[in-house]
């Protein structure tokens, strides 16, 4: 009977303890949380408003000046719902920049023009939404199947793009003289900028084919893993080409948008601007390796860098302050995604 109770105890697997997961606070986990990101750039954009109230006073909050503040956001902002896409999915574009300078020389020439006042003025629209989506295609094929890495391939059509603008216009300034485009673009609905509304619309169109379609399943799937994806079904060298056309085609709209504002096409049009664009998606939460991101906080982003630009310009501080500070805000941005990141990764180890 003891043998028996011997050999039944010695079959028993020794116990081993374990080390405790680490478990987050609920604070912690809720500023992980996709609303939580978001709560904390609200924040964040209250904070520079406050910042702005105390040290330009009413100069800063009137609604003349709030006004500013947006419709500058409003270009930038259509160009980063298009790169919030193409930066889910674990790409990059460069030339957004670039392409927007070439997008406007194009349909300020004086052929597009004359043709435009004789027959619409949306054939400038037209024309600038075709170059801009013809861009985003070229990057689009050429990182898909022609296997080259987006990095390069944007920073290729970044360099190309702003040449040809300059050889299309030999450098000069062309100014818009279609009276009826002039006068839709640069016109207001329900007290409100026409650039302001156009921003709306494109950022509700994001939202919505982000999270409530299967193209923006399909693009957040391949940002995560994209082999998975490709095992799943989903084309995924198909689907990056549609990624750049979307990007391509905010390019064309911001070029529009910047024919309204300034009423002139010129190869300098755009210049940086993709420093700003992908700054504003990286800080309103979107992933650089792909696999998350929200159009509310690429939003909230590109009002953050809006009102701390105007914040600057109100107390006249030179650019170079504002880069130092924009370039330190992006490292905290890039820092804290990090800490989530490896923090989500250590849940599910």
């Amino acid at each position: 009977m003891s043998e028996q109770n011997t050999t039944v105890s010695s079959s028993v697997p020794p116990v081993v303890d374990r080390p405790k997961e680490r478990t987050d606070s609920p604070l912690r986990r809720f500023f992980g949380s996709s609303v939580g990101r978001n709560l904390g750039l609200v924040i964040a954009l209250v904070v520079l408003l406050a910042v702005g109230a105390a040290t330009a006073g009413d100069r800063f909050l009137n609604v003349d000046n709030m006004l500013t503040i947006i419709r500058y956001a409003s270009i930038v902002g259509v160009i980063s719902i298009g790169m919030t896409f193409v930066i889910i999915a674990g790409g990059i574009d460069l030339s957004v920049g670039s392409v927007m300078g070439l997008s406007t020389v194009v349909a300020t020439l004086a052929a597009v023009q004359i043709a435009a006042t004789q027959s619409s003025w949306i054939l400038i629209v037209v024309v600038a939404l075709a170059v801009g989506t013809a861009a985003g295609f070229i990057n689009g094929v050429v990182i898909a199947y022609g296997n080259v890495v987006a990095f390069m391939a944007t920073l290729a059509m970044l360099v190309g793009a702003r040449g040809l603008a300059e050889l299309i216009s030999e450098r000069r300034t062309l100014i818009v003289n279609v009276t009826d485009f002039l006068s839709v673009t640069r016109s207001n609905f329900l007290g409100l900028p026409v650039l302001i509304w156009i921003f709306v619309i494109v950022a509700a169109a994001g939202w919505f084919l982000l999270n409530r379609t299967t193209f923006g399943r399909r693009t957040v799937a391949i940002g995560g893993n994209r082999e998975a994806a490709r095992l799943a079904g989903i084309k995924v060298r198909r689907h990056v080409v549609y990624l750049y056309v979307l990007s391509g085609f905010t390019v064309g709209i911001a070029a529009v948008m910047m024919l309204g504002r300034t009423t002139v096409g010129t190869s300098t049009h755009g210049l940086f601007y993709e420093l700003d664009v992908i700054a504003a998606v990286v800080v309103g939460g979107t992933l650089l390796v792909g696999g998350r991101g929200t159009i509310v906080g690429t939003v909230f982003g590109v009002l953050i860098f809006a009102t701390l630009t105007n914040v600057f310009t109100q107390n006249n501080l030179s650019t170079s302050v504002q880069q130092v500070a924009k370039g330190a805000i992006i490292v905290l941005a890039v820092l804290l995604q990090q800490r989530f990141a490896s923090r989500g990764s250590r849940r599910t180890d």
